[in-house]
């Protein structure tokens, strides 16, 4: 069922003047990276990230291949240059992660990489009519491999060089077994050094990854400290609050989580560091949820007095959670008594305000938890995480091939689109072979992604990183007129290049691309510098205007109604966490079920931003109403979690006691426009009915059809208002019309006959 344009003309009006500002005067705001997305979803989020940069990764990077690059300028053996070559691919193949996945992968890379260059060398004579269908089929594989994870998917892009690079030149037979056992050697030697000789810290990825969502959890403490003490915030501005801090911390956790789990599973038992990171993440995320509900009291609440205690809490706090982070990044021990003195410092003050006082104790407490490092009550060393194992091999390979084998699924798209533009332009590159024709291939492969919002970004960084890479490099190489300077130069380069891995896409292009001349000067002497970088530019532009066409015409996933499937997930998730949050507070939280709701929600809505933000970069699709409805949906969803997430912290109210009986009075008449007092029995009676209404409407919005439930005839419960309004306004949104022609009867709601 498509989805309605907004009802409400003012709101729909501001979503597209936001958006187009946030098109014509976008550089006068702060832009998002792929780690920390920005609040504009119609930005590109591809900002600088320093936090990604890692010397140590750069050294062991260059060690891998630059040693075989200079053992060759003593020994002069050409085979040298494929195992160099071979061990600069598998070092962009290994992307971290637990030690047992990454052996894994890269062993089989590793073999897959010798027998793709043996077999396609001995291939290349025979013409496209044998090679191109052959060399289709590997690299709709290779495409396809991302349906198991990212180091499946990085290593088969890379195994797509290995088969540009082997088509360069025909090989007789002993050739191709020479240069496959060089390929072999390469990756092995790479992979040695990487899991064995230089083995880094298996911890560090997790220490690292937890100690980001503490420090993204500062970020977030110190903006709605500046949400709090402005007096102009409006929704507009705690909208921008949500969507730059609650998806980053969402996503940090998530991969925290993942490699927790990773590790725990690899090492089949939990060690007493797996444990103590597991209990900060799960710190972090009470925090992350506490930090939610108290959003949504600043701007619900507006009292002066409240304001100044929340942002009391806040300023104290954000220093705490840094500290904490650092500690857990750089694995310190921390000073705890003067902690406690900060957390003590920090949480007085509340004693007249009960509500902000739990939300207060139930943040400061977590941060002690993080801050002491403390096991779990009952933990003993030998289990096993969460009590399960790993999955089987075969379930673990084949399920995700299975899941995706459909066209509805995008990595099938994906993979199918690859190979289908991929196997003209290798055609081309074999009829018309040149010692630069490869660089077109492996373009149109790594920049094609399953999205054309993805595909259009990767393009224009690596066509921008290219071309400022290719200058420096063409500067460099004119200057070191040797090979042995060349070789010299390309330690620096790796190290540079590797390093800047995760900083950004677009820079770590731009350092790799000089590091890419001097090894062609190396590996293919006779070529002008200048020349080695305008062919790889030219190519590269080629390549991404293909790759962008590609995706614009080819079975392309139309965003907005990417976007309205994913927004009818996200609200059956409010609807599961509603429903969690209001049957049975207390249980849920005592069985978990409530943490895990919240969890679902807070993914099924980064889900959908993220749909949103890819269908605002597609053409056009930015003003389509479809997109400018889930725009709206989106923040009043993010502020029905937040309300539920308040509702989970508050403190339950006390039983009303009797009153003692007194001398009737005469009743008085009331006035017409004045609501008849609510004792405790009407109270509760009004929160189960108005709790029925909220779940009933929730769930029937995520279907495709029927009719709304009608109000229930009673004064709403005062702890629901709030909420009832934001539901009301998502119903108005998605349905317009529905929402006040298609209502069901109060008899129809079960439970609400007769009230």
């Amino acid at each position: 069922m498509p989805l309605p344009p907004n009802p409400r003309a003012k709101a729909s009006g501001a979503v597209s003047d936001a958006v187009r500002r946030g098109r014509v005067a976008g550089f006068l705001m702060g832009r998002g990276s792929l780690s920390t997305p920005g609040s504009n979803l119609a930005r590109l989020p591809i900002a600088l990230d320093p936090r990604g940069l890692s010397i140590i990764e750069g050294i062991r990077a260059a060690c891998a291949f630059g040693t075989v690059i200079l053992l060759h300028e003593f020994v002069a053996w050409p085979p040298l240059l494929i195992m160099a070559l071979a061990a600069n691919l598998t070092c962009f193949a290994d992307i971290g992660g637990p030690m047992r996945s990454r052996l894994m992968v890269l062993a089989v890379f590793s073999v897959l990489g010798s027998l793709i260059w043996s077999l396609f060398g001995l291939l290349q004579p025979h013409g496209p009519a044998i090679v191109v269908p052959l060399a289709t089929l590997v690299i709709f594989c290779c495409s396809y491999a991302r349906v198991w994870g990212v180091q499946e998917q990085t290593a088969g892009n890379v195994l797509v060089l290995v088969l540009a690079f082997a088509l360069d030149r025909p090989l007789t037979g002993g050739e191709a077994v020479v240069a496959g056992a060089m390929v072999l050697a390469g990756g092995l030697w790479a992979t040695v050094l990487a899991l064995a000789l230089w083995r880094l810290n298996p911890y560090r990825p997790t220490q690292r990854a937890v100690a980001e969502v503490w420090r993204r959890l500062a970020l977030l403490s110190g903006d709605l400290e500046d949400l709090a003490a402005s007096h102009e915030a409006d929704a507009a501005g705690f909208d921008d609050h949500a969507r730059a801090h609650r998806r980053g911390v969402r996503e940090a956790i998530e991969l925290a989580r993942g490699l927790i789990v990773d590790l725990a599973r690899s090492r089949e038992r939990v060690s007493d560091r797996t444990a103590q990171a597991l209990i900060r993440l799960e710190s972090a995320e009470q925090i992350f949820a506490a930090l939610i509900a108290l959003s949504d009291r600043i701007e619900a609440d507006r009292n002066p007095n409240r304001q100044v205690r929340t942002r009391r809490l806040l300023r104290r706090l954000r220093p705490l959670l840094l500290v904490v982070a650092r500690a857990i990044r750089d694995d310190t021990v921390l000073d705890l008594p003067r902690i406690e003195r900060s957390i003590a410092r920090a949480g007085r003050g509340f004693s007249s305000d009960p509500a902000l006082k739990s939300l207060a104790e139930r943040i400061l407490d977590r941060v002690r938890i993080g801050a002491k490092l403390s096991t779990p009550e009952g933990y003993r060393p030998g289990g096993t995480l969460l009590g399960s194992a790993s999955l089987p091999l075969r379930q673990r390979l084949l399920g995700p091939l299975k899941a995706n084998f459909t066209l509805a699924s995008p990595n099938l798209r994906h993979a199918i689109r690859a190979s289908t533009v991929t196997a003209p332009v290798l055609g081309l590159t074999l009829l018309w072979p040149g010692p630069f024709t490869h660089w077109l291939t492996i373009t149109v492969v790594l920049t094609m992604q399953p999205f054309y919002a993805a595909t259009w970004q990767r393009a224009l960084e690596r066509i921008g990183g290219t071309v400022l890479g290719g200058l420096f490099g063409a500067l460099l190489a004119s200057v070191a007129t040797t090979t042995l300077a060349l070789a010299a130069l390309i330690f620096p380069l790796s190290i540079i290049g590797f390093a800047a891995r995760q900083v950004s896409y677009a820079f770590f292009i731009a350092c790799l691309t000089p590091l890419v001349v001097l090894l062609v000067e190396v590996m293919e002497p006779g070529h002008a510098s200048w020349e080695v970088a305008g062919m790889r530019a030219l190519f590269t532009l080629l390549g991404g205007l293909i790759a962008v066409a590609s995706s614009l015409l080819l079975w392309p996933v139309w965003e907005p109604d990417q976007v309205r499937l994913e927004l009818r997930k996200a609200v059956k998730a409010h609807a599961d966490f509603a429903r969690t949050v209001l049957s049975n507070r207390v249980e849920a939280e005592r069985s978990g079920a409530a943490e895990a709701a919240a969890r679902a929600s807070g993914l099924a809505l980064n889900t959908l931003e993220a749909a949103l933000s890819r269908a605002l970069q597609q053409p056009r699709a930015g003003r389509h109403p479809q997109v400018e409805t889930a725009m709206v949906a989106d923040a009043t969803l993010r502020r029905i979690g937040a309300r539920l997430s308040a509702l989970r912290h508050a403190e339950p109210k006390p039983a009303a006691e009797p009153k003692p009986a007194a001398e009737p009075k005469p009743a008085a008449e009331p006035k017409p426009t004045e609501e008849p007092a609510v004792d405790a029995g009407d109270e509760a009676e009004a929160c189960r009915a108005w709790t029925l209404w909220i779940t009933t409407t929730l769930a029937r919005l995520a279907e495709d059809g029927g009719a709304l439930p009608a109000h229930p005839d009673l004064p709403r419960a005062e702890s629901l208002v709030r909420l009832v309004t934001q539901v009301e306004l998502l119903a108005e949104t998605l349905r317009p019309q529905r929402s006040r022609e298609e209502v069901l009867p109060a008899e129809a709601i079960p439970g609400t006959a007769g009230r």
